[in-house]
């Protein structure tokens, strides 16, 4: 019995290791194997309806057709009533009349992918769902504008002044301040998100990641997010996006 339990193992491992070699070799002559590769790590950029952004995913195989994923972005929020203007102040350069914060915004989900139309070959295009939850952490950052000022002599000099809707009209404004100006007082919204997608996989060979996505994304925050002075703060926001992913797979 024992014998016959050690000959199994050692004709299973055999096996698996002449499988393995055989795929290596296959895709390292430029051949398809078209196998199922349990693990999947890709990267994506997208650009989403109020800002930019990327993302990190790893993925694995449930079922033949059912993928478990996590995935982090970094991405920028923007306002859709930011504007750049300038003023009639001297040497004014351009910049964003009325807003508040700069809106940097990290999300970190799991969830689902299930393939609803799979590729007969390498030369069609695989159609994929998915969706995900899960947390956000957003940092608002203050925003600081250049105004001038006039020293005991007469002197103008500009200086940059965190942005107050209740003092700062328009053309007291002559510029947009450091980007750094504002870091010691950022403020952190937590919150949470769902995102739901359609992607299409063309990679030419079953080992790669090559995709389109497109979806949209809601946002929720207990405490509502304030970007623009004279506009609400809000608690739901709702993008839609398109990226571009490419990775790879493995077994």
């Amino acid at each position: 019995m024992i014998k016959r339990f050690l000959y199994s193992a050692i004709i299973v491992f055999l096996s698996n290791l002449c499988f393995s070699q055989s795929t290596s070799q296959a895709v390292a002559n430029g051949q398809d194997p078209n196998v199922l590769y349990r693990n999947e790590m890709s990267f994506g950029v997208f650009a989403h309806s109020r800002g930019f952004g990327i993302n990190f995913m790893r993925a694995q195989h449930v079922t033949g057709t059912r993928k478990r994923l996590f995935e982090i972005e970094a991405l920028n929020m923007k306002h859709p009533k930011e504007i750049k203007v300038s003023s009639n102040a001297d040497n004014s350069k351009k910049f964003i009349y009325g807003k508040l914060n700069s809106i940097l915004l990290f999300r970190g989900g799991v969830g689902y992918q299930t393939t609803i139309f799979k590729r007969s070959d390498r030369k069609s295009v695989e159609i994929r769902t998915a969706y995900f939850v899960g947390a956000n952490v957003t940092f608002a950052k203050p925003n600081y504008i250049l105004v001038y000022r006039e020293n005991a002599t007469g002197n103008k000099y500009q200086e940059s002044v965190k942005y107050n809707p209740e003092v700062h009209t328009i053309d007291s404004i002559s510029g947009k301040g450091p980007l750094l100006d504002g870091l010691g007082e950022l403020k952190v919204y937590p919150g949470l998100y769902a995102k739901a997608n359609l992607s299409f996989e063309y990679a030419p060979f079953s080992n790669k990641v090559k995709a389109i996505e497109t979806g949209v994304i809601f946002d929720y925050y207990p405490k509502a997010l304030p970007i623009m002075a004279h506009n609400p703060a809000e608690n739901f926001i709702v993008t839609l996006y398109v990226g571009f992913v490419f990775g790879k797979k493995w077994f």
